[in-house]
């Protein structure tokens, strides 16, 4: 687990903020009524209690911030360089002397100003002594000013640094800049480090994981190493030196064989000399990158030579190690070769360093004496191999109470061919008198009768019967019952009608199709609208004239259908002057107000007005209803004037806090404490 977590250290105000926090907490915390009429000793005790309590706040903040942050001599050497490198420790250690100075002296100015306190001798004097107290200590916190935004700037930085555990498994990768390590980095773990053409593309360190073995290893990814005097490098290049130096990992050195990061082999090798001293005790590997572009075969000699001679340095990094093999390797993160066998390469090494390390350490030692292996001295060439008789494994099973292990419908489906072809049967567990009754069928029950006994079993055989009978029948019959009229009983006029008749049928199912294929696309357009008169009535008196039919029927029912009002009117007229009994009885058949709505035509649609009751509104009348809108409007009035748009809607309270720019509180007002 990780040691250090940065992102927990609250947030320090700025001295202004500071002082408003204070005070305002003095103010709403603390009494604040106090007459001339009280005793002295009230007075005092009153003035002595505000002098205390705004010296325990600040005392208390300034702790917290001296305690949250960290001592660099109490961390992990690691992140004490680091933090060093990033900030320069002095300057830390400073700002933080700073802050415990200033509580110390605010702890002074309590002392001395409870101390004069004790002999004030009137009201004004002792409100004078503590406006002066809580003035020097706010003094004293402005003057630290600078130091809290300083460790306040340290503060964020670090919450955003990685979170590295110093002792767990690491694998470290470093070299010059631009020669593939933050590809690999991307490769092998979750990460995703952000990858260009161009050096120091990575300012910092980034931390991923991958897991090899059933273990998690953490990989850090190093800015990029220079090859120049240790005075001379920056803070990105002082950050991969840290991480080298302090932590216990497996190093990867990236050696560009190509050339393309800007840097020749020589220039790598250099810096590979310049810094093996951060390499000792470490598994090192050195890996040859790009070798898409170009082969370590192809390489001159001089190179060649100069690889040869890392590698040997490489080997001799680790004490006791015998052999070379392995701390040279080759891959390509363009093409994906080679990188999963560097990645174990290193873990395993690392793992191997790490198993040796505690067999040679005194808490193994105190454990293998422990532990004595006897082993009998052979008395003959005959070979012995451990036997256990079987009358101990019974008798250990029976001890046990283990029982004959029994079979389960798993092991019966895969004998019997598995999924899918053995299918359990859920009648064997069935208790019944006899077990042959446990594959009978079973009957089916419906209204309290077997559905069995009412099965005719011969009612295949009938239905066959029914069915050739049909046939029979079908034949003998022929085609009379065709619905399709027959051409050949027609005169040759009519077979051309038909001809026609069917032909317009034809086409007017095809283009009811296409509409009803482009129905979701197609705007529906009014008939008013219709400009290619497709719908009259005289058209279609044409068309049935053009085909030879009487169209006289048709029209005199499509404008039956259609009657309008005024018809309706002149029908009544007409009636009346008849003299008809039923005409003239308008007040027996006089229309009501639904009728009359229902005998308006439909192709014109009325908007119905707000105050108008429909059914369902829950209004006994009109009035009602125009009395609820005028309530409704009235109650959201305030909320619409606040721009809200409803009552959970979030309001912006007020930027100048009430309890800071109000004035002391008269008697019985406590809303604001």
């Amino acid at each position: 687990m990780v040691q250090y977590n940065f992102k927990k250290i609250t947030v320090v105000p700025t001295g202004k903020d500071f002082v408003d926090i204070i005070l305002s907490r003095t103010q709403r915390q603390t009494p604040t009524v106090v007459h001339k009429g009280y005793a002295i000793s009230r007075l005092r005790q009153f003035y002595m209690r505000k002098v205390k309590f705004t010296e325990q706040n600040f005392r208390e903040k300034l702790s917290t911030i001296i305690d949250e942050f960290p001592r660099l001599e109490d961390i992990h050497p690691f992140y004490g360089d680091l933090l060093h490198v990033l900030y320069n420790k002095d300057h830390y250690k400073l700002a933080l002397g700073q802050i415990n100075s200033a509580r110390n002296r605010i702890e002074k100015v309590r002392k001395d100003y409870i101390r004069l306190l004790k002999y004030g001798d009137s009201l004004y004097r002792c409100k004078s002594l503590k406006v002066a107290a809580l003035g020097h200590m706010c003094t004293q916190v402005k003057k630290i000013g600078p130091s809290l935004a300083y460790l306040e700037q340290v503060r964020q930085h670090m919450a955003r640094l990685p979170s590295i555990d110093p002792n767990t498994r690491t694998v470290l990768i470093c070299g010059y800049p631009n020669v593939g390590k933050s590809s690999f980095m991307n490769k092998i773990t979750r990460a995703d480090v952000d990858v260009q053409p161009y050096a120091f593309t990575t300012k910092s360190l980034f931390v991923g994981h991958t897991d090899y073995k059933y273990l998690r290893y953490q990989v850090i990814d190093t800015p990029g190493i220079l090859d120049r005097p240790f005075e001379d490098r920056n803070i990105i290049e002082m950050c991969s030196i840290t991480a080298l130096a302090h932590l216990r990992a497996a190093v990867l050195f990236f050696l560009d064989v190509s050339g393309s990061c800007g840097y020749n082999i020589s220039q790598q090798a250099a810096l590979f000399h310049s810094i093996k001293s951060l390499f000792m005790n470490k598994p090192l590997i050195i890996v040859c990158n790009k070798i898409d572009l170009q082969p370590l075969d192809g390489l001159s000699e001089e190179d060649k030579k100069l690889v040869e001679e890392m590698k040997s340095e490489a080997a001799k990094t680790v004490i006791g190690q015998v052999g070379d093999d392995g701390v040279l390797l080759t891959m390509s993160t363009l093409t994906e070769e080679g990188v999963m066998s560097v990645k174990n390469a290193a873990c395993e090494r690392l793992l191997n360093q790490r198993v040796d390390l505690k067999m040679k350490s005194k808490k193994m030692n105190d454990q293998l004496n422990r532990f004595h292996v006897a082993i009998p001295k052979p008395r003959d060439n005959k070979e012995r191999l451990p036997c256990i008789p079987q009358a101990v494994l019974e008798a250990k099973a029976k001890a046990n109470g283990e029982k004959e292990k029994r079979k389960l419908e798993r092991d019966l489906e895969n004998e019997n061919g598995g999924a899918g072809v053995y299918s359990a049967s859920l009648r064997k567990h069935y208790i019944l008198a006899d077990d042959e009754w446990k594959e009978d069928l079973m009957p089916e029950i419906l209204d309290g009768h077997n559905v069995y006994d009412f099965v005719d079993p011969d009612i295949l055989e009938r239905l066959e019967e029914l069915e050739r009978e049909e046939g029979l029948r079908l034949q003998e019959d022929g085609d009379d019952e065709d619905v399709e009229m027959d051409d050949q009983d027609l005169t040759p006029e009519e077979r051309e009608a038909l001809a026609e008749i069917r032909k317009k049928k034809s086409l007017l199912i095809r283009e009811h199709r296409i509409k009803k294929s482009t129905a979701e696309s197609r705007p529906t357009v009014p008939r008013k609208f219709d400009k290619d008169r497709k719908f009259t009535s005289g058209r279609m008196g044409r068309q049935l004239s053009a085909l030879g039919l009487d169209p006289s029927a048709a029209i005199s029912r499509s404008r039956s259908r259609s009657v309008s009002r005024v018809g309706r009117k002149r029908e009544r007229s007409m009636a009346r002057d008849k003299g008809d009994v039923d005409a003239m009885d308008v007040d027996a058949d006089k229309p009501t107000k639904k009728q009359r709505l229902r005998s308006v035509s439909r192709s014109r649609s009325r908007s119905r007005p707000p105050s108008e009751v429909s059914p369902g509104d829950g209004f006994k009348d009109s009035a009602q209803k125009v009395k609820a809108i005028k309530m409704g409007k009235k109650s959201v009035k305030a909320r619409n004037k606040d721009a809200r748009r409803g009552e959970a809607d979030r309001v912006i309270p007020t930027l100048r806090p009430k309890h800071l720019f109000s004035g002391k509180r008269s008697i019985g007002k406590t809303q604001r404490r």
